[in-house]
C-alpha cells in the first residue's frame, strides 16, 4: 500500500452512502409538479412561527477529509495559534493524523459541527431540540431559558443551550473535554466555547457558522462555514465505525515529509500544464480540485480548502498531501483529467473548459 496514501484509510470504515425506504416519499414537503422535492418553497415554521429544524439534513463531507492537511479552517490565521498548538498540528500531519478520534471510533464532540459530513436528524420540540449523528452519538440543545453551567463535567459531546434571535437559532456549548479535535490537527482545551448559528433558508437549506473561542489555544475567536442540505426520500442508516473490527492503523506508515525527499525533477513547463479546475463525484457529492502552479511547484486545492504543495514521483504522478494524484495528458502534454487516489480506490475528475 502506498505510504502517501495511508491516510485516506478513513475510507475503510463504513459510510452510509444510501439508506432504506428508497421508495417512501418524505411525507408533507412540498413538491414541484413532477413529483421531486421542492427545496426552495419557503421554510417551514412551528406552531408559534419559529423556524422549524426538524429532519434529515446531509452535510457535505468537508474539502479535505481523508487529506492529512489542515482542512479549510474558516478565518483563522496562523498567528491566531499558540505555538503549542502550531506545534501540534505539525506532528498530527507528520503521523496522517493517525491520533484522530474519528480514526479511533471515538465521538467527535465539537468536530461534528465543523463539516464531518454525512446526514444528522433534527427533532425540535418547544423547549429541546435534539441532533442525532449516524455514529448513534447525539447531542440536546436545551431550549428552555437555562444558563450554561459555570463548571460542567468535561464531556465528548459537551453541554448545549439555544435560543432564537429572530428566524436564527443561536446555540452556545461548552464542557467539552479536550481529547477532540475541532478540525483535522486542530487541538482545544477544556476552555473551548462553541456558538452556532443555524439559518434555514429555505425548506431544503441550512446556512450554519461555527465559532470556536478557547483563549489557551486561540488570541482570538474563530469562524467556520457550514452548508446542509434537506436529505429527502430517503432515511438514515447507522455507521458505527468499529463494527469491521481492525482498522488497518498497523500499515499508516511513513511521513508526509516522506514525498518530498523522494521527489524528482519535473520541468516547470511540464507542470503548468497541468493547471485547472477539475471536477467529478466523490462519495456523497461533487469534488472540486484545482490545479496551481507556483515558484516552481505545483499546488491542490480541494472544494475551496488550503492550498497544498504536491511532489513530484514522476512526471504525471504527485503526493505530499496523504493521498496521491496521477495526471492523465492529451498529446500536447495538458492535463485533461486527474486521478485522486485513495485507499478506497481512485476517483477521475475531469478538466473544466
Amino acid at each position: 500500500m502506498n505510504r502517501t496514501a495511508m491516510a485516506a484509510a478513513v475510507w475503510l470504515f463504513p459510510v452510509s452512502l444510501c439508506a432504506q425506504w428508497l421508495n417512501f416519499p418524505t411525507p408533507g414537503i412540498p413538491r414541484t409538479a413532477d413529483g421531486k422535492p421542492n427545496l426552495h418553497a419557503p421554510a417551514q415554521r412551528t406552531a408559534d412561527g419559529k423556524p422549524d429544524f426538524t429532519g434529515l439534513w446531509a452535510f457535505p463531507i468537508d474539502s479535505a477529509v481523508g487529506n492529512i492537511a489542515v482542512r479549510n479552517a474558516g478565518d483563522l490565521k496562523p498567528a491566531d495559534v499558540q505555538p503549542w498548538a502550531q506545534a501540534l498540528v505539525r506532528q498530527r500531519a507528520e503521523s496522517f493524523s493517525k491520533d484522530n478520534p474519528r480514526y479511533r471510533c471515538l465521538p467527535e464532540g465539537p468536530g461534528y459541527s465543523a463539516g464531518t459530513g454525512g446526514m444528522k436528524r433534527f427533532i425540535q420540540t418547544p423547549t429541546m431540540i435534539v441532533i442525532l449523528n449516524e455514529d448513534l452519538t447525539y447531542r440536546q440543545i436545551f431550549m428552555d431559558a437555562r444558563a450554561l453551567e459555570t463548571n460542567p463535567n468535561p464531556s465528548w459531546m459537551g453541554y448545549a443551550v439555544g435560543h432564537f434571535d429572530g428566524d436564527t437559532l443561536v446555540v452556545e456549548s461548552s464542557g467539552f473535554n479536550d481529547r477532540t479535535w475541532l478540525l483535522d490537527g486542530y487541538p482545544h482545551t477544556e476552555a473551548l466555547r462553541m456558538t452556532e448559528r443555524y439559518r434555514r433558508t429555505d425548506f431544503g437549506h441550512l446556512e450554519i457558522t461555527v465559532t470556536f473561542q478557547d483563549p489557551e489555544a486561540y488570541s482570538k475567536a474563530w469562524t467556520v462555514p457550514v452548508r446542509a442540505q434537506l436529505a429527502a426520500d430517503t432515511e438514515m442508516l447507522e455507521s458505527v465505525c468499529n463494527e469491521n473490527g481492525d482498522s488497518g492503523q498497523e500499515h499508516w506508515v511513513g511521513k508526509p515529509s516522506d514525498d518530498e525527499k523522494s521527489a524528482v525533477k519535473v520541468a516547470p513547463e511540464i507542470m503548468a500544464k497541468y493547471v485547472g479546475v477539475y471536477k467529478g463525484p466523490y462519495i456523497q457529492g461533487p469534488r472540486t480540485v484545482e490545479v496551481s502552479f507556483s515558484g516552481g511547484a505545483l499546488f491542490i486545492s480541494v472544494n475551496g480548502g488550503p492550498k497544498q504543495r504536491v511532489f513530484p514521483q514522476s512526471e504525471t504522478n504527485f503526493s505530499g498531501t496523504g493521498l496521491t494524484y496521477r495526471f492523465i495528458r492529451d498529446e500536447h502534454g495538458i492535463g485533461t483529467h486527474i486521478i485522486e487516489g485513495h485507499v478506497s480506490g481512485d476517483y477521475k475528475y475531469e478538466r473544466q473548459k
